[in-house]
């Protein structure tokens, strides 16, 4: 806490974080009640993974901006690659079709980019092109983009609202 002394008098100065209030969401039906409760359960699974895409994109091209020759890159790819489907192949091969979907978009959200494009300037088009028709074959699709504004506006609600450590 910090003091302020002003004649002679002593005032206490605090800050107070912000707090972040929702007003809770009238359902036009059980079933929309259901399918939010649904998409609530699928968000906070594929969240977690959506920020460590996020942290570890961020120092994956810091590191392969730093490398001077394409076999550096390479090596360092195969490397990573392999580090990350040790740690996190497991855990995602237990998500949904729906949570991968999310997962999809969240990263958008994180990164920026699609997740075509992040496959596409790590592994190249034929890598990108081949999860992609995977993808596709399983009812999704890595160039989907994130809109916070009219078609995912439930998904950055429940977000915030995780964040907020309302959910």
């Amino acid at each position: 806490m910090q003091s302020r002394i002003t004649n002679g008098d002593t005032t206490l100065i605090s800050e107070i974080p912000e707090v972040k209030i929702f007003p809770p969401y009238v359902y036009k039906s059980w079933w929309d009640h259901r399918r939010y409760l649904r998409l609530v359960r699928n968000v906070k699974a594929a969240y977690p993974y959506a920020k460590l895409a996020g942290i570890k994109l961020k120092d994956i091209d810091a590191r392969l901006a730093s490398m001077q020759s394409d076999r550096q890159r390479k090596d360092f790819i195969e490397y990573i690659e392999k580090e990350l489907r040790g740690e996190f192949e497991e855990a995602l091969r237990g998500l949904t079709i729906t949570q991968g979907g999310i997962l999809i978009k969240l990263i958008y959200r994180e990164t920026g980019n699609t997740t075509y494009e992040v496959l596409k300037d790590i592994k190249g088009n034929f890598s990108a092109g081949f999860w992609q028709t995977v993808a596709r074959i399983f009812g999704n699709n890595l160039k989907s983009k994130y809109d916070p504004y009219d078609e995912d506006v439930m998904i950055e609600l429940i977000i915030n609202m995780i964040e907020a450590g309302q959910l």
